[in-house]
């Protein structure tokens, strides 16, 4: 049972099969949604199964929610539970990498998306605990904030934990023992606690079903004994440990510097399977659930397919999904859900305006989408936003907000859309933040409302935002876009401290004093200039810049393209988005002294006063 984390990154894919290749359906199937008041669960079993699965998942929420009041339980993105009869109608949705022969035989698994949240789960499952999938699986769900610090182990091992529970109306039972796991560590060799610290999702222990299954195992009965001997002993070792890892510490030396020894630790916990009795917490929860709220409809074959086409896409299965949508599309052409899986397989494979074309039917057909409407504000953003499409492209932004407000990404594209433009700069900083608080781990949200604030000319509250940004980056590309900005934003501050300065300077000269000599290099100008307000779309031109001249923090340069000569101005350099094409730049970049003679593309837009000159806003260098 495993977590698997999907981003929305730009990938090239191989081509897709053609649409020769697409199944028969088969027409004796059947498929039902059911809709409470947290999950969707879509079954080909029958409904009373179907049911029986959204109560488990409704009073596995309650179970949480009691436990963890100030816990986010509820993501901003739905929950979709696909509750499969059999391992062969699974095994038609399972990941590709648990296909090959030997790979660990899944129950379940969470797929988790910025826009999705699935959970595949078989409903023939034997045991103790029938459930134990569903519980396992939404425990990953509550910690998908975490996956991405989080070792796998640690993960793996909560979700272990919790599986065992046994739910009932007014009580729970958490932390049961799993007597499969204990049975396989007392015939097995325990894994080194360093390697099953350093496990990760390429590790063939975490793939391969000889390995995987003492990976899973061990990580249960570690979880078990750390929390267990906290709660004996008073101590608080495992929060000491999840406190190193967020700070980035590597899991080896944080289990060192938390646990003690690793020996040590290796031998209590080899003692510890092989004991006869163990602890578990009995807590009075009441977990009842209304099912008269559910609500159950059959869906037609392309409703169904559709589903299972949006789990094959996000699951990395392009061919699987292509050829169900082909089925789709052709049996009923305006399939909302078809169109915005079909958009989004486009957007994967580089093909932005066929994205952008399909999201775009999906809006019109259903404007209740807020998918739909959000994908096709960022795909339109992607590129040239043309004026006739700009007044659109805000209100579908507005309109993802309005049906979704716990939706992180509309937040977030609102607060870029108004940014770009220098227009309700303090909305856009609202929305910015508010996507932050949505989504905390995103640094990209961070950056965002940095630019905001740079725009606003509040430099000191950029730097402070990206302080905090680089805290919380996760990924050396992360961490070297926050400090990229951050010398930016800090230069930018320092500048207008410097200005700030200069002014009080004069302000204090004696009357009929004259003010001495500033060096034109040291100072910004203190020149006033009238705000800037966009007008039309983004424009990019490719040529050789010319005439670079600095009156800090002002930038003017022209760009020579064949014949044509074009004039631009920046307000505030510290705010052009600087990049490079095939090669990388050696030390910082001057922009003043660096720019002379050089090949670039550079993004500008018009102002909507003619008399004013065109805006820069980037300018990528080429070799």
């Amino acid at each position: 049972m495993g977590s698997l984390l999907m981003s929305k990154r730009l990938l090239l894919l191989l081509p897709i099969l053609a649409a020769a290749l697409a199944p028969a359906r088969d027409k004796a199937e059947t498929w039902t949604e059911l809709r409470s008041p947290h999950f969707v669960v879509v079954t080909n079993a029958n409904e009373k199964q179907g049911r029986r699965v959204a109560d488990q998942f409704e009073r596995m929420r309650s179970v949480f929610q009691a436990a963890f009041p100030t816990l986010q339980i509820d993501p901003g993105s739905p929950i979709i539970v696909l509750a499969i009869k059999d391992e062969k109608d699974f095994k038609a949705l399972e990941p590709q990498d648990y296909l090959a022969k030997g790979s660990v035989k899944l129950g379940g698994l969470f797929l988790r998306a910025p826009d999705k949240n699935y959970v595949l789960m078989r409903l023939d499952a034997e045991g103790d605990h029938p459930y134990a999938v569903v519980y396992h699986e939404y425990t990953h769900l509550l910690l998908s904030k975490s996956a991405d610090w989080m070792p796998l182990w640690l993960n793996e091992g909560l979700a272990e934990f919790y599986q065992n529970s046994d739910i009932h109306e007014k009580d729970v039972s958490l932390g049961e023992p799993s007597a499969d796991n204990l049975a396989l560590l007392k015939q097995s060799k325990l894994l080194p606690l360093a390697t099953l610290f350093t496990v990760d999702e390429k590790s063939p222990y975490y793939h391969e079903e000889d390995k995987g299954s003492i990976f899973y195992a061990e990580s249960w009965a570690l979880t078990h004994y750390i929390l267990f001997k906290d709660r004996q002993e008073k101590t608080h070792r495992s929060g000491d440990y999840i406190d190193l890892v967020q700070q980035h510490v590597d899991a080896v030396t944080a289990a060192t510097r938390a646990f003690g020894d690793l020996k040590v630790l290796q031998n209590a916990l080899q003692a510890y399977v092989r004991q006869e009795s163990f602890h578990y917490l009995n807590a009075a929860i009441s977990t009842s659930v209304d099912e008269a709220s559910f609500q159950a409809q059959a869906l037609t074959a392309a409703q169904s397919e559709a589903v299972r086409a949006d789990f094959l896409a996000y699951n990395g299965r392009t061919a699987d999904a292509q050829a169900l949508l082909d089925n789709v599309l052709h049996d009923d052409p305006n399939n909302v859900s078809a169109l915005e899986t079909t958009g989004y397989l486009e957007f994967r494979q580089g093909h932005l305006e066929e994205a952008r074309k399909r999201y775009a039917q999906a809006v019109q057909l259903d404007s209740q989408s807020f998918l739909a409407q959000y994908y096709f504000a960022a795909m339109s953003m992607n590129g040239t936003v043309a004026p006739s499409d700009e007044a659109q492209v805000e209100t579908s932004l507005r309109a993802a907000i309005k049906l979704n407000p716990s939706f992180a990404p509309a937040y977030g594209g609102l607060a870029v859309f108004l940014g770009m433009r220098n227009r309700n700069l303090e909305e856009a900083r609202r929305m910015g933040l508010t996507a932050v608080s949505l989504d905390p781990a995103n640094v990209g949200y961070r950056m965002t409302v940095a630019n905001v604030l740079l725009a606003m000319s509040k430099g000191k509250n950029a730097v402070e935002v990206l302080r905090n940004a680089a805290k919380v980056a996760k990924t050396p590309e992360e961490s070297q876009a926050v400090a990229n900005l951050l010398t930016n934003a800090q230069a930018y501050a320092a500048a207008q401290e410097a200005g700030a300065n200069l002014n009080q300077h004069v302000g204090q000269e004696m009357p009929g004093q004259k003010p001495g000599p500033a060096r034109d290099t040291d100072v910004p100008r203190l020149a006033h200039r009238k705000e800037f307000v966009a007008s039309g779309p983004h424009h990019f031109v490719v040529g050789v810049l010319r005439n670079v001249h600095c009156d800090n923090p002002n930038l003017d340069l022209a760009v020579t393209s064949g014949a044509k000569t074009l004039t631009l101005h920046s307000d505030n350099y510290f705010k052009i988005q600087f990049s490079a094409l095939g090669f990388q730049p050696s030390g910082d970049l001057n922009p003043c002294h660096d720019l002379e003679s050089k090949s670039a593309k550079v993004e500008y837009v018009e102002s909507a006063d003619k008399t004013d000159a065109p805006h820069l806003l980037g300018i990528e260098l080429h070799k």
